[in-house]
């Protein structure tokens, strides 16, 4: 009997990675920490660029895919367009994030902006699947066999012997840490945001768009700024709630007991006391937001250095944010781990199961691309958000 692939989390590149094994028909396991796929919120929208969509494509298929894209928003317009948190006026529009840091277009496929949100994007890739995800799983490590290896959870006990482990959990992997040594680090950059929800009716002021406002006023020595999208498709719905991403330099931000799980009211309030000199247009993104879905949101990034080396271990590697963690500058994050998912997972089919050889050959072609998308996303948070260097003292996670 085939030993299947071990799949540590349940997070968007475990899945897709997950739905390229389900393809070929090759067995798999996947133990995620939730109780289930509805257990905590969903964070915000995704950007998806073309290099992520094309990733998705191969994994998924035509058919697959067209299902995929069908559930997907698609907004107009090339760029960030910028307004006046005071006036309500809007300005250009911007590259590739806010303000001009960046010359290349958000448009991503069909002369669109296309984003979808974590939460719809986690469903889609888990359907069908269901029965190979083993829920409130908490992994804690991994230890090789003769010629398997089988996770460690955090009660103590073991999973069944698997041919190969791939490590998906997360910026606080603990696959990724046994696997590095140590080596692979996130670093605390000083920023936060507080994700948002309103109904439609409170976008009407902004018509369809991707918008970028920055308040470098009200806050001396910081700056708060906001990113939201506005899809027309969904406009005219009051039953669906369109997203914002509100962030703030390094202190403007700080949750109540410096405990960022906290979700509901007491983020609604500082979104809400942040913005309450802006203008009529802006206002009701804030005034009718969904109190209970607001989040606290700290964000984290890899080395600029790049994807550090470890000796290859045959059996296991590591994708996603579990390898290189990123900002939410420049939309890199996601799309750069769904690449891994569908690098990792070609070789894997191509290979018709575990060989020896594909996690090295992986990893030295991930490396390449992931190290220049972390160097990229954080130079744009240090210019965008005003971020933290990452140096000797930056805290790790």
């Amino acid at each position: 009997m085939t030993k299947p692939i071990l799949i540590a989390g349940g997070g968007l590149a475990s899945l897709l990675f997950a739905r390229a094994l389900h393809r070929a028909k090759i067995p798999f396991l996947v133990f995620e920490r939730d109780a289930s796929i509805v257990f905590r919120a969903q964070g915000y929208r995704l950007r998806l660029s073309s290099l992520g969509l094309d990733a998705i494509e191969s994994v998924l298929g035509p058919e697959g895919f067209q299902k995929f894209y069908a559930k997907c928003g698609k907004t107009g317009g090339a760029g960030f367009v910028a307004v006046d948190p005071f006036t309500g006026e809007t300005g250009e529009t911007l590259g590739g994030g806010p303000p001009a840091v960046s010359n290349q277009p958000l448009l991503s496929r069909d002369g669109k902006v296309v984003g979808i949100s974590r939460g719809d994007m986690r469903s889609l890739f888990l359907e069908g699947l269901e029965d190979r995800v083993r829920w409130s799983h908490q992994v804690a490590g991994y230890e090789l066999t003769g010629d398997g290896v089988r996770v460690v959870f955090e009660d103590g006990t073991k999973s069944e012997e698997g041919s190969m482990l791939v490590g998906g959990e997360g910026v606080k992997s603990k696959v990724s840490k046994q696997l590095s040594g140590g080596r692979i680090k996130v670093y605390d950059i000083g920023v936060r945001f507080i994700h948002g929800q309103a109904p439609t009716t409170a976008f009407k002021g902004l018509g369809e768009g991707v918008f970028a406002i920055t308040d470098e006023k009200s806050h001396p020595g910081g700056k708060v700024f906001v990113i939201t999208n506005v899809r027309p498709e969904e406009m005219n719905d009051p039953n669906v709630q369109f997203g914002w991403t509100l962030g703030g330099s390094p202190g403007v931000i700080k949750a109540p007991n410096d405990d960022y799980t906290i979700i509901g009211k007491p983020a609604a309030e500082i979104a809400k006391s942040l913005t309450a000199g802006w203008h009529e247009r802006l206002k009701p993104l804030f005034d009718e937001m969904v109190e209970s879905e607001a989040a606290f949101w700290k964000i984290t990034c890899s080395s600029p250095d790049g994807v550090p080396e470890w000796p290859n271990e045959p059996r296991v590697t590591v994708l996603g944010d579990a390898v290189h963690g990123m900002t939410p500058a420049g939309g890199n994050g996601a799309n750069t781990a769904l690449r891994d998912s569908a690098l990792l997972g070609r070789l894997i089919v191509e290979a018709g199961g575990y060989k020896e050889g594909i996690t090295e050959a992986y990893e030295k072609e991930m490396r390449v691309y992931a190290s220049e998308a972390v160097r990229k996303s954080y130079e744009i948070a240090q210019k965008t958000f005003g971020s933290n260097k990452i140096d000797s003292s930056t805290p790790t996670l």
